[in-house]
Order: C-alpha cells, then sequence, then structure tokens
C-alpha cells in the first residue's frame, strides 16, 4: 500500500465533536478502526442531503484503509422507531409511508433500501461491513431499555418506557456532545398534547406502546409496541463494535437530539459513553436553507442524475456530485447551485483527463522523482491528514494536474520517479481514496466514440503527411462544428469534448 511510501506512520487528526477539538486519532485496537455511521431512514428516495454522509465516510474509510488500517464499518438501515417529530409524537415514517400507499411496510423497507443501495453504487459509495436494521435487532432494543430500567435512569408509563433526562442529569451531563444545558432544553420545550405519559416533556421514548391503528409491533414485558428511535443505534453499535468503539459519525442535524440521547443511554446502560470520537458532517443547503424532506425542498439524486427537476439546468452525473461534495470541508455547509454544479463538471474533467494521461505520457530514465511532486504528495497526504480535509487536498492534486499538462506539451520532462508519484496522486489517492473515477470508462458508446475518432485523427494525419491541408483543415473544423476540439502536441494529436 502507498507505493513504498511509509504511510503507516502517517498521523490522523480528527475534530471531535464531543471535546470540540482536533485530536490525533488513537484506535483502541492497533491497526483496526470501529466505525459506526446512522443510516438512512428508508420511507422515500435518497436526496442531495443523504449523499452528503454516505461520500463523507466513504472517504473516511478509504482513507483509513489506505493508512493501512483494517475498518470494520456498521452504517444501519431505519425501519423502524422513527416518529414524525422528535418529541415521540405523530406516526412512525415507514408505517405512514405504508398506509398512503397501501403497503406492508416491509415492501417500503425494501423498495427505499434497494433504491438508496443504487444510488450510493452509483456515486461510487463502497457498502459498509455491516448494514443492520433496527426491525432485525428488537430483541437487543429490548433488552438493552432493561439495563437502563435496572440502573434507575427509566420508567415505565402506561406500558411505554421513557428515559429519565433529569435523574441522568444529576449524575452525568445531558447535552454534554450537543453542548446543551439542561436548563435551556427545560426553557425552549413545551408540553404536547399526548405526552402525559412523561414525567418531563423532554424525556424521551426508549420503548412506545403502540396505539391499535399502529402496524408495527413487538411483544415486550411491558406492552406490544415497538422501540424508540434513539435506541437502536446504541444496540446495534455495540453488539457490533462492542461496548466502547472508536468513531460514530453522523449529519450534524443528528447531534441532537439522536446522538444525544444515544450517548445518554450508552452512559446509562454501560456506565460509559461508548465512543471515542464523534464526527458530524454539515448540512448541504438551498439558498442558505437545510435541504430536507420536512422542508419539501430537497432534489433526489435520481433527479440529478436526470435533470429532472425543475430548479436543475441539466442533468449532472454522480461522480460530478460527488466532486461537488469534495470541494467543501466536511464540516462546512455546502450551498448548491447550478452554477456551483457546472463548476464542479468542469474541475472533474480536467482532473479526470489529467488521470488519464498519466499512462500516456513519454517518461524519460531516472528514478528520482522532482521535488515539486514530492511536495504536492506531501501537502495532499497533510490535507487528508488534518481532519479530512478534501478540498486542500484536491487543490494540490491539481497542481500535478499543471505539471501533467505541461509535460504533454512538452515543456516539462518527466521520469520513472515523477510517474511513481503521480501513480500515487491519482490512482491510490484521487480514485483510491476521493472515489473519483472516470464514469465513462467502461461506457460502451464512449468506447465507439473513441474508436471512431481515432479512425478520424488517422485520416487527417495522413492527409497533413500529404500536405493535404485543405482535408486536413475541414477535419478540425467539421470536427469544432459540433463540439469537439483538436489539439496537435508533439506527442500526437488529442481531442476533447466541449
Amino acid at each position: 500500500m502507498g507505493r513504498n511510501y511509509n504511510i503507516m506512520t502517517k498521523q490522523f487528526f480528527i475534530y471531535n465533536t464531543l471535546t470540540r477539538k482536533k485530536e490525533l486519532f488513537t484506535p483502541i485496537h492497533k491497526g483496526m478502526v470501529g466505525l459506526y455511521v446512522c443510516g438512512p431512514t428508508v420511507y422515500g428516495d435518497a436526496h442531495l442531503g443523504h449523499a452528503r454522509p454516505g461520500v463523507t465516510y466513504d472517504v473516511l474509510v478509504k482513507l483509513l484503509k489506505h493508512l493501512g488500517y483494517k475498518v470494520r464499518y456498521v452504517r444501519n438501515i431505519t425501519d423502524v422507531g422513527h416518529l414524525e417529530n422528535d418529541s415521540d409524537a405523530g406516526e412512525d415514517k415507514i408505517a405512514k409511508k405504508a398506509r398512503l400507499e397501501e403497503l406492508e411496510p416491509m415492501e417500503v423497507v425494501q423498495t427505499y433500501t434497494l433504491r438508496y443501495h443504487e444510488a450510493m453504487r452509483m456515486l461510487n459509495v463502497a457498502p459498509p461491513s455491516i448494514e443492520p436494521k433496527a426491525s432485525g435487532h428488537i430483541i437487543e432494543q429490548i433488552n438493552l431499555v432493561q439495563r437502563i430500567l435496572d440502573a434507575g435512569f427509566a420508567y415505565v408509563s402506561n406500558g411505554s418506557v421513557y428515559f429519565d433526562v433529569d435523574k441522568y442529569n444529576k449524575e452525568y451531563h445531558y447535552g454534554v456532545l450537543s453542548g446543551r444545558d439542561l436548563e435551556n432544553i427545560k426553557t425552549n420545550t413545551r408540553d404536547l398534547d399526548g405526552q402525559s405519559d412523561k414525567r418531563a416533556s423532554y424525556d424521551f421514548a426508549l420503548w412506545k406502546k403502540a396505539s391499535p391503528e399502529h402496524i408495527m409491533h413487538w411483544p415486550s414485558p411491558w406492552s406490544e409496541g415497538f422501540p424508540g428511535w434513539h435506541l437502536e443505534c446504541s444496540a446495534m453499535s455495540e453488539k457490533y463494535l462492542g461496548e466502547v468503539f472508536d468513531i460514530h459519525g453522523g449529519g450534524m442535524d443528528l447531534m441532537f437530539p439522536h446522538h444525544e440521547c444515544e450517548l445518554a443511554q450508552n452512559q446509562a446502560s454501560r456506565g460509559k459513553s461508548g465512543v471515542n470520537y464523534w464526527m458530524h458532517n454539515n448540512m448541504i443547503t438551498i439558498k442558505g436553507k437545510k435541504m430536507g424532506k420536512s422542508l419539501g425542498n430537497f432534489i433526489t439524486l435520481e433527479e440529478l442524475f436526470t435533470g429532472s427537476n425543475n430548479v436543475l439546468d441539466q442533468a449532472y452525473s454522480p461522480m460530478t456530485i460527488r466532486f461537488f461534495i469534495l470541494q467543501a470541508h466536511y464540516r462546512s455547509t455546502l450551498d448548491f447551485s447550478n452554477d456551483a454544479l457546472k463548476a464542479a463538471e468542469k474541475g472533474l474533467k480536467r482532473v479526470v483527463a489529467a488521470a488519464n494521461d498519466v499512462t500516456k505520457i513519454n517518461y524519460v530514465s531516472g528514478n528520482e522523482a522532482s521535488k515539486e511532486l514530492l511536495d504536492i504528495k506531501d501537502k495532499v497526504y497533510e490535507a487528508l491528514c488534518d481532519d479530512m480535509n478534501t478540498p486542500i487536498a484536491l487543490s494540490h492534486i491539481f497542481d500535478a494536474v499543471k505539471i501533467i499538462n505541461s509535460a504533454k506539451d512538452g515543456h516539462t520532462k518527466l521520469n520513472q520517479g515523477d510517474k511513481e508519484v503521480l501513480e500515487l496522486l491519482f490512482q491510490d489517492i484521487l480514485n483510491g481514496v476521493l472515489g473519483i473515477v472516470d464514469e465513462t470508462s467502461d461506457d460502451s458508446s464512449q468506447k465507439i466514440i473513441a474508436g471512431l475518432m481515432e479512425m478520424i485523427i488517422d485520416v487527417r494525419k495522413e492527409a497533413k503527411a500529404n500536405k493535404d491541408w485543405a482535408t486536413s483543415d475541414k477535419i478540425r473544423d467539421s470536427l469544432k462544428a459540433l463540439g469537439v476540439n483538436i489539439k496537435d502536441t508533439k506527442e500526437g494529436c488529442e481531442w476533447s469534448i466541449e
């Protein structure tokens, strides 16, 4: 791994939400990483907001593996227990969708899970090591509720079980992750109708008694009911990663209440918070507002890929979307616009073209890479190991693009040592870690176009050899009219589509 560069020794820093600072990443078990990321609630198509955590934690996994770690990546599917309102009010989101579409809940789950997987595949997001479903871990969740009850941090009320936030806060700090103070939470939380079973409005459900019309429910010691949304992640992360694991990731919108409640459940049941590093990706916004299903301002990934949403000027390829996401640091907001996506599209074409050109350059002898390229390589690693700063890493890769283009034009000579560094940057990093690939490389139509272009270039080359400038110019001008540019270089004739 790493083409003979000693990358195993590189220090990796993560911004830990819990401590509000960057920290040197030190795994619990040497050479191994346990990672849990909150996956989707599968009641609708994946949208641009889902793409960001998908891509973010995909890069994290790929980077950790590149650095030599063995990674167990657990990303759940929420298929039960996620109510419409975080205050334990309203219908279950899956059940509501099933009722509206007159389907079995698991039909809804299966449909949108498969569609989510396909969207992630198109974005070149690798599947997790384990993908547990909440509905498949009811026993584990019931056992977890019982442990919290036994520890004295929960109470039973009318068949439902609630977490006692006040009692927990006296022994631990509820709000330690999100930076919230319970007194402020009390002030800003109002009592809602139908929540009289709770001792306090900010107590959250561990187990909910099912109403007669509720579709999904299971037997438990307390009632026929279903688990609370926050419970599943505590139960499944412990099952597959242990009582304490390395990294927990998710969107910033999950920090409160979901992750805060999760941490409290861990602490109450295990006597430990369960996670060493909390990572949160920021939101994708539209005109400054968070994108989400609840706001109705989301754009599905399918709409992006087909251009079918009326806010889109055109269709955008999956790699354009991935490149767009990586152009911003994962902790910063990313505002959607057609202009931003078009700029990403142009940048993507440049970097992919350069990646393809790495193998086409005529390299001279010599194994000593240039200081300029070695510096670029070091800066790329420095950026990636500094809390996964992908925009800075990409900016340095574009410095390498300039060198490749200069070599193509005959202005720069590169040797075999330079080639090794370029292969590291474009194959191992751009493709392997950042997951940016040439979308046209396996497309049969593109292969046909490439073959036809080679034939046309050969005809033009022959015309030029015969000093038939009229034919040569006609070919060039005709191609230009079709949006195909050709360029004569020392290495031969090159072509590109505008």
